[in-house]
This record gives C-alpha cells, sequence and structure tokens, in this order.
C-alpha cells in the first residue's frame, strides 16, 4: 500500500492560505521555496523572520512595538518574543464586526442559539464594563465551571479584553477536581452553569457548586449561568462572595475596550491530567498563543472567513482554546453541549449537514466508535461543504483512516493532529497541500523544530524515539503557577535532554516527513528490554470487530515486564479462547512476537480522563498495588476498582 489516501488537487492547493502565505515569503524575503518542505525547513532555520511573517501576514496589531522578534540565550527555556511588544488577545478575536454569523451554540436537546461577530462584540462590551465593576482587571484570574455555550466564549473574551487570565473546567469533572485546579489559581470572578444535558439527562449542578464554593475562599463574586436549570435563583448558593445571575450581571452594548498587555502576559491556565498528583497549572501568554494559532488554523487547518469550523469538546480541553481562537480568522464557529452519540450515532454527522460545517473536528475515538456503530455517513449525508476532519486526543488508527475515505467522504483532508495542553496547540498536524498516508501525521508544524530523538540524543528517522522539539517557540507555556523558580516546569521538560523540550510521545519520522505516534512515552512497554509503544498494539486490536476498545500495561513479572491487555467486548461477548486466539493472531502477524500479550483479560469499562484519554499509569498502578493519586481527574473513576486483585494477574 504505498499510494497515499488523499492528494489535493493541483486547484486545491493553489487555493489554499498556505501556498498564498508561500508566496508571500518568496516575494517578501527573495526566497524560492517551492514546497512544503522547503518552507518548513526555512522556517526553523530563520524562525526570527519567519514568526515576523507570521505577524505581517495575519496582521498582528501590536500597541508598543517590539524591541526585537526573539531574544534568548544558548539552552531552553531561555526566550523572551517580541520584547517590549503590548496586544490585546480578544482584540484580535474580535476584529470582524458584521452581520456574520460568529457563534452557533447547539444544545443536545435541541436548541439553537445564533450570535452574529456585532452581537458577539456588544456582549463582550457589556461583560467587559461588569466585569471591571467587579474588580477585575490586569493578572487577576476569571474561572468558568461551564458547559460548551457561546455565554463561556463571551466570558473568556471579556476577560482576555481586560487583561486577564482565563481557566476553565468543565461541568463533568468532580468537585474535588474543580477545587485542586481553581483553588491553586484563586479566582477573583466564577462563571458557572446551574446545570447541563448529557445523555438525554439534566443535571442540576447546584450541591457540586456549593461544595465548590466552600473551598475557594478568594472568590468575590458568582456569576451563574442557569443553563438548563431555570429556576435557579442566588440565594440558591452559599458563599460570602456575591452571587448574580448571569442576565442580570451585565448588558448587551456598547463597543468593548482592550488593554493592551505585555506579549508574554498570562492568557490561560491549563491544567495537566492530575493522574499522578495535583494538576500542573500551565500558563500560557498572550502572543504566542495567539500566533500559533493563526498559524495552525490559517494556514496548516486552511480556515477561511467564509468556513464553518466545529470541534467537538468540553471547556475543559486545550481544544476549546484552540476552536475558539477561530474567531481570529472571521470563521463561524459551532459549538455543542453534550453526548456526541445521544439519541443516535450519528448526532454529530447530522450537525455538518445542519450547519454546513467545512471543517469538522473530533477524537480519535470517536472515528473509531462511529465505524464499530457501522455508520456510512456517505450514504446517509450530503457532507457537501466539508473539506477537513481533524482528529487528535490519541493516535488515528490506520483502519479508521480507511474507514473515513471509504465511509465518510473521499474528497476530504484527515489530519491527525498532536501537540498539547502543555503547547495549548500542535507539534505535528494536517496540511492542505501535501497528501495523506495512513497512519501519519501530515507535517511537522511551521516554526517547530520538531525531531525524533534516539536514548543518545541523535535524531533519527524510521525509527521508533522520543518527541522533542530543539528550538524555542512562541507557544511554549510562560511556566506553572507559583513555580517561582521554574524548577517543576524545567522537571516537566527539560530533563530528558537538558535544554531541548522532551515532550513525553514515543514518535517516528517517516520517510514522507510525516509522524507516527506511538503513545505516551511513559506507557511504553518493555518486555525482555524491547520498547514498544501502546498505540502499536491498539491499532491491531481496533481490527477485531468484537472489541470495542481496549487498554495495555506492562506487569512487571519475574524479573521481566510481560504485557497484559484489557478488552471491552460488545454488549453480550465474553472473551473465550478462540477470541483470544484470534486478537493474538492479528497481532502477531502485523507486528512482532513482543506485541503479543502474555494476558488477555475482560473488563466491563475502561478508564479515561474527563478529554476522553486512556489512563494506562493509572491501571498500571492499580495493578501493581500503587496508588493512584487523583481519580477526580477520571471521567469514570470507578472503572478502576475493575483492575484491582484480579485472579488472572497471579498466574
Amino acid at each position: 500500500m504505498n499510494a497515499p489516501l488523499w492528494t489535493p488537487s493541483a486547484e486545491r492547493i493553489a487555493a489554499t492560505r498556505l501556498d498564498a502565505f508561500r508566496h508571500f515569503v518568496n516575494q517578501r524575503h527573495g526566497q524560492q521555496l517551492a514546497d512544503y518542505p522547503t518552507l518548513h525547513a526555512w522556517s526553523v532555520n530563520q524562525r526570527e523572520t519567519f514568526w515576523q511573517a507570521i505577524v505581517d501576514f495575519f496582521d498582528i496589531r501590536f500597541s508598543a512595538q517590539p524591541e526585537c522578534v526573539l531574544r534568548e540565550g544558548n539552552t531552553m527555556p531561555s526566550a523572551h518574543w517580541f520584547p517590549g511588544a503590548t496586544l490585546n488577545f480578544a482584540e484580535h478575536l474580535l476584529r470582524r464586526r458584521d452581520e456574520h454569523p460568529a457563534l452557533v451554540a447547539i444544545g443536545e436537546d435541541g436548541s439553537r442559539e445564533q450570535l452574529t461577530y456585532a452581537e458577539l462584540a456588544a456582549h463582550v462590551a457589556g461583560l467587559q464594563q461588569s466585569l471591571q465593576a467587579a474588580g477585575v482587571g490586569v493578572g487577576d484570574r476569571v474561572a468558568a465551571f461551564m458547559p460548551n455555550t457561546w455565554q463561556t466564549v463571551v466570558g473568556m473574551l471579556a476577560t482576555a479584553s481586560l487583561g486577564a487570565t482565563w481557566s476553565s473546567c468543565s461541568p463533568d469533572f468532580g468537585t474535588q477536581g474543580v477545587i485542586d485546579r481553581f483553588g491553586q489559581i484563586e479566582p477573583k470572578v466564577l462563571i458557572a452553569a446551574a446545570g447541563y444535558r448529557y445523555a438525554g439527562k439534566n443535571l442540576d449542578l447546584t450541591s457540586k457548586l456549593n461544595e465548590i464554593l466552600e473551598r475557594l475562599p478568594s472568590l468575590q463574586h458568582l456569576v451563574v449561568v442557569p443553563y438548563s436549570n431555570q429556576a435557579t435563583t442566588p440565594a440558591d448558593f452559599k458563599t460570602p462572595a456575591q452571587v448574580s445571575l448571569w442576565h442580570d450581571f451585565y448588558q448587551a452594548g456598547g463597543e468593548p475596550r482592550f488593554t493592551p498587555v505585555p506579549f508574554e502576559q498570562p492568557l490561560y491556565i491549563l491544567y495537566s491530567s492530575g493522574t499522578t498528583g495535583v494538576p500542573k497549572c500551565i500558563v500560557h501568554g498572550v502572543g504566542g498563543t495567539l500566533l500559533q494559532h493563526v498559524k495552525e488554523l490559517g494556514l496548516h487547518t486552511d480556515l477561511h472567513r467564509d468556513d464553518t469550523l466545529f470541534y467537538y469538546t468540553t471547556c475543559g480541553w486545550m481544544m476549546w482554546n484552540w476552536l475558539v481562537s477561530g474567531l481570529a480568522l472571521g470563521a463561524t464557529l459551532v459549538l455543542f453541549d453534550g453526548s456526541p452519540f445521544h439519541p443516535t450515532a450519528e448526532r454529530l454527522i447530522d450537525l455538518i449537514d445542519a450547519e454546513d460545517i467545512s471543517i469538522f473536528g473530533t477524537s480519535a475515538k470517536f472515528i473509531a466508535a462511529l465505524e464499530k456503530a457501522g455508520a456510512k455517513p456517505r450514504e446517509t449525508h450530503k457532507l457537501s461543504r466539508l473539506k477537513a476532519v481533524l482528529s487528535t486526543g490519541s493516535p488515528l488508527a490506520h483502519e479508521s483512516f480507511e474507514y473515513v475515505y471509504r465511509d465518510i467522504k473521499s474528497d476530504v483532508c484527515l489530519s491527525s493532529i498532536s501537540g498539547g495542553t502543555d503547547i495549548v496547540s500542535c507539534f505535528a498536524l494536517g496540511n492542505p497541500v501535501l497528501p495523506v498516508w495512513r497512519g501519519e501525521l501530515q507535517c511537522k508544524g511551521l516554526g517547530m523544530d520538531v525531531q525524533v530523538w534516539n536514548d543518545d540524543g541523535k535524531p533519527v528517522t524510521g525509527e521508533k524515539g522520543e518527541l522533542v522539539c530543539a528550538r524555542h517557540f512562541p507557544a511554549m507555556p510562560v511556566g506553572f503557577w507559583k513555580d517561582d523558580d521554574g524548577a517543576k516546569f524545567h522537571a516537566a521538560y527539560f530533563d530528558t535532554f537538558p535544554g531541548v523540550w522532551a515532550h513525553g510521545d514515543y514518535a517516528e519520522q517517516t520517510e514522507h516527513g510525516g509522524l507516527v505516534i506511538h503513545g505516551r512515552s511513559d506507557a511504553v512497554l518493555n518486555p525482555g528490554g524491547v520498547r514498544i509503544g501502546t498505540a502499536e498494539i491498539y491499532r491491531q486490536v481496533e481490527k477485531v470487530e468484537q472489541v470495542l476498545e481496549s487498554i495495555a500495561i506492562g506487569q512487571d513479572w519475574d524479573g521481566d515486564v510481560r504485557v497484559v491487555l484489557f478488552v471491552r467486548l460488545r454488549e453480550g461477548l465474553m472473551l473465550n479462547d478462540e477470541l483470544q486466539a484470534q486478537i493474538r493472531e492479528v497481532i502477531r502477524a502485523n507486528t512482532t512476537p513482543r506485541h503479543v500479550p502474555a494476558k488477555i483479560i475482560q473488563v466491563a469499562d475502561i478508564p479515561r480522563t474527563i478529554s476522553g484519554k486512556i489512563v494506562e499509569l493509572a491501571v498500571r498502578n492499580v495493578v501493581h498495588g500503587k496508588p493512584v493519586k487523583n481519580t477526580d481527574a477520571l471521567a469514570n473513576p470507578q472503572a478502576l476498582e475493575l483492575y484491582r486483585d484480579l485472579p488472572q494477574l497471579q498466574d
């Protein structure tokens, strides 16, 4: 199978913003960059010129001009990008002010609310004034405990317009999970929903909110959005802070004002998953986030003003922050709150037709589940404007690549993307001018010196190793919250290879210039001293019709490590000898004998983080009788008990 699954036409390439940017660079800087590989090489070797070109191409406006593009030391982290510059993030997301739809918010119950760009700016102006009156200014934190609704976007923009810092969790977080996050950053204002909907149920958040409020002594004002709980009143909430309902707190109207802040001013605080301890609070700066997002959305995703962008995400996942930056390109964003499979597996596919979505983003798990459900959208839906499908959260299996082109749409750019909360963006992602090869992320991001290194710190191609970024990039976090000496920040990214960002992904660079992610480095299996990425096993298990999903760990056994595979089967099926043999044969035939699990065990559920990532480390700890420090970071913490004291693991 040496042919790509999709190749863009010459006409399609010529119409992309990425091709326009290549011509812009050639003309502006006297280059003769003929294709993406030469453009990427230039963007890495001439980083200062490249990032200035991003500023110019996307008309990023500084209130105070920078002294230079980059000031850096010899090793990471020591960079200061655009020192002396000031700007405002919200100003760049609100530059469009016409009647074009900015946000379309869809509820699981079928409700639909729409805001034009003009209406969005008016809401931001009104909320901005009320937040300012509540004492919110530069550097203050505004937190949100919200579903993915238009109010959440307005809250973020109003916060950013004042130079304050935004942080959000979704309502499906456990009480302790929210406290572990917001308790560290001490917000002045909390915007919270009184309820939310999921899988056909209305869930009241009043008692959970009251538990959270008890543990947020810094809070001065609570703004309650009566979403899915219209009967709520301020009296329902027990807190010394002032309490207001959303519609009483501000009136939409007027023009927003924008406070210029330094390039590195904290814009967002995001959180590590927290499955190994209290979550790390990762601080992202205004300028680096903006530049990286317009580059990724504008060039790699080919997002234009007339596009409609959708990503299935909650407000507790970095893809929400990434999605909202689509406003900087003047596009229409579709927000969805609810279960992606309620009432049917094709709920989100229906949304593509209903809202004329042109760029559809989801998780690898969703695509695999859609195939397992037997959905064939190509036969049942028009999908007329759909030009790109984005997938992240975990590596996309080869079979899922084939499924998209066979059963969803043949003429679409399928972009498996990978980065993380750590950089609120991507290291490797899609590319509208390159072919799509099964199992591969199309390219390294522009301006990102992404390499795969072996244990000796040498770059390798066609071999598995650690994903690193060997030079500074603007979206590197400002640091961790309350990590004044930077010790935790250094330990997280710069200890593996001193002075170089090691991301913690086990990866491989391909002959096409793309990347394959084989799983997290800390979850790599090591039977007989051979390193195996868990994604290599999952890719094969995906082929077995009876298996819905799986999780693999290494169990310490007889002085070595043996591979143990846990499987969740279709309803009513039991794991018998025949099915075990089938699973083993599929793995053996497509990988190596080392990949074949010593044990295969059926489980009723597989534990996941709130953002849907399976937690191999937590399962491994439970199997070895070690504590899991923070189960509140999990969407289904009770699932971990299924792995404790299993008799099958004792022989």
